[in-house]
């Protein structure tokens, strides 16, 4: 066998990825991050289901720091699977092929998942 002298491939610490690329996968992380919510709320629920002391239990995990951090991470993949949900929408009727277009509602997508997430704490908090 001989050798060539070609290029290699580009590796991932050379190549960046376009933010389309990186939206999509984020979707996908994000879904596989909602079912592990679910999974939480319906510990939260079988706990206010089995009586007040395992309840209290479970409401002090929520409440600490740790727990705190995991439900903001939820509640903000719960807005980015919305508003990026929302574009696969209007990708649907036919809306925001074009490139310009793609990448401005990609970032009206994360814009308003953040936004949403902070509206959501501030209220929620109030």
């Amino acid at each position: 066998m001989s050798t060539r002298n070609r290029p290699l491939s580009p590796h991932l610490d050379i190549y960046r990825l376009p933010l389309l690329a990186i939206m999509s996968i984020t979707h996908r992380i994000t879904g596989v991050g909602l079912v592990i919510g679910l999974f939480a709320l319906t510990w939260w629920l079988c706990a206010a289901a089995n009586g007040p002391e395992y309840f209290s239990f479970v409401q002090a995990v929520f409440g600490s720091f740790l727990g705190k951090l995991f439900l903001f991470g939820w509640t903000l993949a719960l807005f980015f699977h919305l508003s990026h949900g929302i574009r696969h929408l209007l990708w649907d009727s036919g809306w925001g092929f074009e490139i310009p277009q793609a990448y401005l509602s990609a970032k009206v997508a994360l814009v308003a998942a953040v936004a949403l997430t902070v509206i959501a704490w501030i209220i929620g908090l109030a």
